[in-house]
């Protein structure tokens, strides 16, 4: 009987012991709920290929044609400072600062788009093409044509 409570007590004396140690590595990873440095790092590893993916081709050649008449959102004039450049984040709601540089996406370019999802419209912001939800003002997408 001695024997049998020794071995359960030791049992669970090597479970508490690796238990916590295995605990302890999988927050090490930064993805716990601190503070960390690297919050918004997830958005580049992302499995998911985004909404603009594979139509980048035909989003330059639309650009390549009308490099010389480009509607306003995308003209040279109109790109984003740094600073603002910066808040242009995906799954983050778009900051004041760029809510007023909205310019409606021109026809002949959304035909080279695939279908908005519900409540949201493709938008021009300062060179950037962008999937915003129109009911919560949150960045779906966004690619910078000028950049592929």
């Amino acid at each position: 009987m001695k024997l049998a409570r020794w071995m359960v007590g030791g049992a669970l004396a090597c479970c508490l012991v690796f238990g916590q140690n295995a605990l302890a590595q999988g927050n090490s990873e930064g993805h716990g709920h601190g503070k960390g440095h690297d919050k918004h790092g997830d958005d580049e590893g992302d499995n998911d290929q985004g909404y603009y993916h594979g139509h980048e081709k035909d989003i330059h050649n639309w650009y390549g044609e009308h490099s010389g008449n480009l509607p306003p959102g995308l003209a040279r004039k109109d790109r984003l400072p740094p600073g603002l450049e910066k808040q242009l984040v995906r799954r983050n709601t778009l900051p004041p600062g760029l809510q007023n540089k909205i310019q409606p996406c021109p026809p002949e370019l959304v035909r080279y788009l695939p279908p908005p999802p519900p409540d949201c419209a493709n938008v021009l912001i300062g060179g950037h093409i962008v999937l915003l939800n129109r009911r919560t003002n949150v960045v779906v997408d966004f690619v910078h044509v000028e950049l592929f």
